[in-house]
């Protein structure tokens, strides 16, 4: 069982005039998207370091962030890039599904077993098993996925043989693990197995340099996929595509891009071409406080502004990282709209 795609990673310098280096942004190029950020430089810094090891990963950031991605290029820079890399949804599985997909069956473990079933461990065998959203995982099963990486050994269900196995496990996670074992919904004995190597993934919207380059190399991508002619995005549109807080990612980007290349008309794809809830986000990036206002002034009109220009009230407790009932506590203390509007004065139309 493979990964399905090619996965390239180089990093790119940009040279300035003189021939020198023009600073330590540079070029990430994981499964042919580009990510010109110098956040995603410090993961890739990181991937580099830590994929020769055996050490097992876990993999943080919220869904869509490319937690698969990064999992393949850990895979694709260790001595086991020859073997598999297997990757698992814990989400798409629950409890006794889930083990038998993992450790397999002998023939006659159950009713339908007609026949003996290879479980993921064993396919994994001298490569990674990469387990996507393990906070879904019951906690029976944790119990067998500790053993088997404790012990380097497991018996298929209904088996009596115990088999070895060597596998590096990358594990990946949308959610505070550290938080989930203090309400004992996950092993904190299997937490500390997994989490030997942390590395988190940013959102997108920390690393806004990225999207434009990110935008062009979709656009390429879906144009040559469906034989459209190559348009261009106006530099109005790559702004309002910039200012969006994309609550999806990467992945919410990759798909309005193929939208866009499938239904857009024009040679250019415009600011009007744009889904409704890009085209309304405002593009303004600062707050202007006056002197003499008090904190509470100050905190009033931040939330005010904030409330305008980000979509939801999810998103803006997130960047102010509060939590939604503070947030809502707030709001109603200073009296603001408890309806979450933009108003037009502050979307900037170019």
């Amino acid at each position: 069982m493979s990964g399905g795609t090619d996965l390239h990673l180089h990093t790119d310098r940009h040279l300035s005039g003189d021939g020198g280096e023009s600073g330590a942004v540079g070029v990430l190029a994981l499964d042919g998207a580009i990510v010109r950020s110098t956040l995603m430089r410090e993961v890739l810094d990181l991937v580099s370091r830590v994929a020769p090891s055996d050490a097992n990963v876990l993999l943080t950031g919220e869904s869509g962030v490319g937690k698969e991605v990064v999992a393949r290029a850990i895979h694709q820079l260790s001595p086991r890039a020859s073997r598999d890399f297997v990757p698992i949804n814990c989400a798409t599985l629950s409890g006794e599904t889930l083990e038998n997909e993992l450790f397999g069956h002998e023939k006659g473990a159950f009713t339908s077993a007609d026949e003996r079933k290879i479980g993921m461990f064993e396919i994994a065998h001298q490569g990674t098993l990469f387990l996507d959203e393990v906070n879904e995982m019951g906690l029976a099963c944790q119990a067998k996925v500790l053993r088997a990486l404790e012990r380097r050994e497991f018996r298929r269900l209904g088996g009596t043989r115990k088999i070895k196995v060597d596998v590096r496990l990358v594990a990946a996670t949308n959610v505070d693990l550290e938080e989930a074992v203090r309400a004992r919904r996950f092993r904190e004995d299997l937490f500390y197995r997994l989490n030997v190597i942390h590395i988190h993934i940013p959102p997108l919207r920390e690393r806004r340099e990225a999207i434009a380059p990110m935008t062009q190399q979709f656009l390429r991508e879906f144009s040559e996929k469906y034989g459209k002619r190559r348009r261009v995005f106006t530099e109005d549109a790559l702004t309002r595509l910039a200012h969006y807080p994309w609550p999806g990612n990467v992945r919410e980007l990759r798909n309005v891009v193929e939208s866009l290349v499938l239904v857009t008309k024009g040679e250019q794809i415009g600011v009007r071409d744009l889904p409704a809830n890009i085209r309304a986000v405002s593009t303004r990036t600062e707050i202007r406080l006056p002197m003499g206002m008090t904190l509470q002034e100050a905190e009033k009109e931040i939330l005010r502004c904030y409330l305008e220009v980000f979509p939801t009230k999810k998103e803006v407790a997130r960047v102010l990282n509060i939590g939604l009932r503070t947030l809502h506590a707030k709001i109603k203390a200073y009296g603001l709209p408890t309806r979450h509007r933009r108003s037009s004065s502050s979307i900037v139309q170019k």
